[in-house]
């Protein structure tokens, strides 16, 4: 009889116009016990019931987390993993809530990363893919929830996941990829130095696989794929490759050099050099200062013409982005 009634109100739910006197009979409050039931079907429609009600209003929101609401959405994750719809209903709710600080408070006293690695894993399709991405995307902006999702083994699944895709023309693979991509962005970002080397190892090998495939297939002229999609973490990835991979630091930036990611950097500069906003720019010039260190490299970059497109990139309005190219300028000519 529970089952039904919690069934009928996931039902009544779905009419906008309902949700108001859902909300004003206290229906919420009432259902939210029945997420500790160990029924799956009791489970499945309380959840879409409470998720449905309470769906864009954020007070009711806020008061979901404050009762408790965050643990048994975990604990539905780890108990039936394999469950799609009880898994889609619980990360429905995780995303709808994961923008709120009390929620991200909440989580990050739980093993929410490890669940959502696991789900990464799990995902067959685009949907389910691009819902985990949204969740951790959120998740990504705590700096202790950061750490967790790094040390569950997020960025080495993000991984997998670009080279798995990477030379895919659909359009659904270049979302995913993008929103990888994005992804590994925001968990370098604001991130300890420790942190931001875990992550620059365990995503490095990818870009350059991705990178080599590429020259493979296209030569080792300018790469006009849409790399575009990669911009963002060839900065951020590059900045930190001399100083985190293997072997010897000054050949590994001579290979970035010659797999072309010099001249990706410069468009990017190119397409940003009239920006507001800096920080695209104050990126891809850290990286490119990174990569001029090695005298091999500063040579490879001369030979190719990177000092003159510097120069004509000395035209931005930014004081601090002109000093800066001005310094990468000194860089490529000190010892030349």
């Amino acid at each position: 009889c529970a089952v039904k009634a919690a069934h009928v109100l996931s039902e009544i739910a779905k009419n906008e116009e309902m949700k108001k006197p859902c909300i004003e009979a206290d229906l919420v409050p009432t259902l939210i016990p029945l997420l500790e039931s160990r029924d799956q079907e009791m489970l499945l429609h309380a959840g879409r019931a409470i998720g449905r009600i309470c769906y864009d209003n954020r007070d009711l929101q806020e008061e979901l987390v404050k009762v408790g609401v965050i643990p048994s959405l975990v604990q539905i994750l780890t108990d039936y993993a394999e469950s799609e719809p009880l898994v889609h209903v619980a990360l429905l709710a995780l995303y709808n809530l994961a923008d709120l600080d009390t929620a991200k408070e909440a989580l990050s006293k739980t093993k929410v990363a490890e669940q959502l690695v696991k789900q990464l894993r799990r995902a067959e399709n685009h949907e389910r893919l691009e819902i985990v991405f949204e969740v951790l995307q959120a998740l990504a902006e705590n700096d202790a929830l950061k750490v967790q999702l790094v040390e569950a083994g997020v960025p080495e699944v993000l991984s997998e996941i670009l080279l798995r895709l990477q030379g895919s023309s659909q359009a659904e693979d270049t979302c995913i990829v993008k929103a990888a991509s994005d992804l590994i962005v925001s968990l370098l970002l604001g991130a300890h130095l420790s942190l931001e080397l875990k992550v620059a190892k365990n995503t490095a090998k990818a870009l350059f696989l991705i990178l080599s495939r590429h020259e493979s297939s296209q030569g080792k002229k300018y790469m006009n794929f849409p790399f575009g999609l990669f911009t963002s973490i060839i900065v951020f990835l590059t900045s930190l490759t001399c100083l985190v991979l293997p072997l010897s630091s000054d050949g590994n930036c001579l290979r970035m050099v010659q797999l072309g990611v010099i001249h990706q950097l410069l468009d990017l500069l190119e397409k940003h050099v009239q920006s507001e906003d800096t920080s695209v720019q104050h990126a891809a010039l850290s990286a490119l200062q990174n990569l001029a260190i090695p005298v091999v490299s500063k040579v490879q970059m001369l030979e190719e013409g990177v000092a003159e497109r510097i120069e004509t990139l000395l035209r931005s309005e930014s004081p601090p982005v002109q000093f800066k190219l001005l310094g990468t300028l000194r860089m490529l000519a000190d010892g030349q």
